[in-house]
């Protein structure tokens, strides 16, 4: 038995074509399609976890400009 091996994507009809396989025509071969999983971007869930924290002058009033009661 040999074997072929290719990847192909399924169009917009749901329709496969395989082209230029190296068998003669008239040849018996068996079809068997598998479908590759998903593919996931590896992403970190929490990217800042276990980070070091460096606060800069944290007593220092936040944002005391924009506050329009002072003005």
């Amino acid at each position: 038995m040999q074997t072929y091996r290719i990847e192909t994507i399924v169009s917009a009809n749901r329709v496969l074509t395989i082209r230029s396989v190296p068998f003669r025509p008239g040849e018996r071969v068996e079809v068997i399609i598998l479908s590759h999983p998903p593919r996931r971007e590896k992403r970190e869930r929490y990217p800042l976890r276990g980070k070091p924290i460096r606060y800069v002058r944290p007593f220092d009033s936040v944002a005391e400009n924009e506050w329009q009661v002072l003005r």
